[in-house]
């Protein structure tokens, strides 16, 4: 079953300079909040390399089950906070 995705071609004028400028704008202001959420919150960033670590370490067949197993591990929180407080102290140190 072929899947049709993206765009066939792209439609330059479809935007105003201004729609074009707004666009650019928003791009900015949502990559700025990203990261200051993300470096507020060190865990997210211990979740996902912890999470990523395992899945090439493993290289499950099915990610989406292995990602359900790994996601509801009762050990998972006391282990990102474990591993949190290592980065941070290891990044206080640098």
């Amino acid at each position: 079953m072929a899947r049709n995705e993206g765009l066939e071609k792209l439609d330059l004028g479809a935007l105003s300079s201004e729609q074009q400028e707004k666009l650019r704008q928003f791009k900015i202001k949502t990559r700025i909040a990203n990261e200051k959420y993300l470096r507020s919150h060190p865990e997210v960033d211990t979740l996902m390399s912890d999470f990523l670590r395992e899945v090439f370490l493993k290289r499950p067949a099915d990610v989406r089950e292995f990602a359900a197993e790994h996601f509801n591990n009762p050990d998972l929180w006391e282990t990102v906070d474990l591993k949190s407080q290592e980065a941070v102290k290891w990044n206080e140190e640098k």
